[in-house]
């Protein structure tokens, strides 16, 4: 089982790398899954990220009070608007009230997330 959490916390950085080059893919989200699956799979992996200098103060603020910062607030409610917008201008009537209704239901989650 230890290599199952060991391939899905890679799986999980190398999404998180993805994100952090794709407009719409997240990337912190990502680095705080593979922190989960290290954890369980391998702890001096999981160690090595909260070491990290970007993403470590990140991973704590989740894990001690469920916060996200407000940069990363923005960034999120910017990344739900552009898709609200896409899903507006592209879908046909009525799949594109999907990324809309989405877009409200992740940005309420994230708005009400106390702030790092």
């Amino acid at each position: 089982m230890r290599l199952v959490w060991l391939a899905l916390g890679f799986v999980s950085l190398a999404l998180a790398a993805a994100g952090a080059v794709l407009p719409l893919l997240p990337t912190v989200p990502f680095v705080l899954l593979a922190a989960y699956c290290f954890g369980r799979g391998h702890p001096p992996f999981e160690a090595r990220l909260l070491r990290h200098p970007r993403f470590g103060p990140h991973i704590r603020a989740w894990r001690e009070r469920g916060a996200i910062s407000r940069r990363g607030k923005k960034a999120a409610l910017a990344a739900f608007a552009v898709s609200a917008a896409l899903g507006l201008a592209f879908a046909p009537w009525p799949w594109m009230l999907t990324p809309v209704a989405a877009a409200l239901i992740g940005g309420s989650w994230v708005w009400t997330r106390p702030e790092a």
